[in-house]
């Protein structure tokens, strides 16, 4: 699956089939996540099939990232593509726009084929969470409630279609690792994450799914480096499992 990260001119893998609809991709700061989630949008827009002819994508962010740090596309992919069209930014402020836009997702028409969370941790601040809840752990609470919402928002858009979920973070390679870690893997149970590679700007993209792991004891990872303002696939490995 960590091929879904990334553009091949032909053999694109058939995203919407996946067996997974809530994911999470894990990394440092700097590590490529928004253009690995920013691919990944573009493959399921591009990726019609007989029941969803034209797949829509929100891309939720946070505005002013976006703007001083846009993702880098990959080499090949033309930059005026009738694709882009497909992909609605959504940009929001805090955990309480990401809550309400899936409280109101049973009201819409047309739903997305997926959608993406920029940084999804990073809408949650400490003192706001604490002082909301009247509680110092106001901020696992509100994760908690926002991630709930969000599988009771994707498991019902199942039920008429086909709909992912992708959530990247840095927080979990940071100190409160254990603790998000926790907290992400009572929803989510596909994780990807990143780590540096031998070479400076390159990068090891591991799928860290159970159900991913092969009998051998290794497990399918992506190579891939940031170069000259792209997105670059170097290929997949085999990757011993921790």
């Amino acid at each position: 699956m960590v091929d879904m990260f990334f553009w091949r001119e032909s053999n694109l893998p058939n995203l919407l089939q996946s067996h997974s609809n809530l994911l999470l991709l894990s990394g440092p700061p700097s590590s490529g996540k928004t253009s690995l989630l920013f691919q990944f949008a573009f493959n399921v827009a591009q990726s019609s099939n007989s029941s969803s002819p034209n797949p829509s994508v929100i891309f939720i962010c946070i505005r002013h990232r976006l703007d001083s740090k846009p993702p880098f596309l990959s080499q090949g992919i033309d930059p005026s593509s009738h694709v882009f069209h497909r992909i609605q930014m959504k940009y929001v402020n805090d955990d309480e726009d990401i809550r309400k836009y899936f409280a109101a997702f049973h009201l819409y028409d047309t739903l997305p084929a997926a959608v993406v969370i920029d940084d999804f941790g990073d809408f949650f601040t400490n003192n706001t969470c604490q002082q909301r809840y009247s509680n110092p752990r106001g901020r696992d609470m509100a994760m908690v409630k926002s991630l709930a919402l969000c599988h009771n928002a994707i498991t019902f858009a199942n039920q008429k279609g086909s709909c992912k979920l992708l959530l990247s973070d840095t927080h979990t390679h940071q100190g409160d690792s254990p603790r998000f870690h926790f907290i992400y893997k009572r929803w989510i149970h596909t994780i990807f994450t990143i780590k540096e590679g031998d070479v400076s700007g390159s990068f090891i993209l591991k799928d860290r799914s159970n159900s991913r792991i092969h009998n051998t004891g290794t497990n399918k990872a992506a190579k891939y480096s940031i170069a000259l303002q792209y997105l670059v696939f170097d290929g997949i490995v085999e990757d011993q499992v921790e």
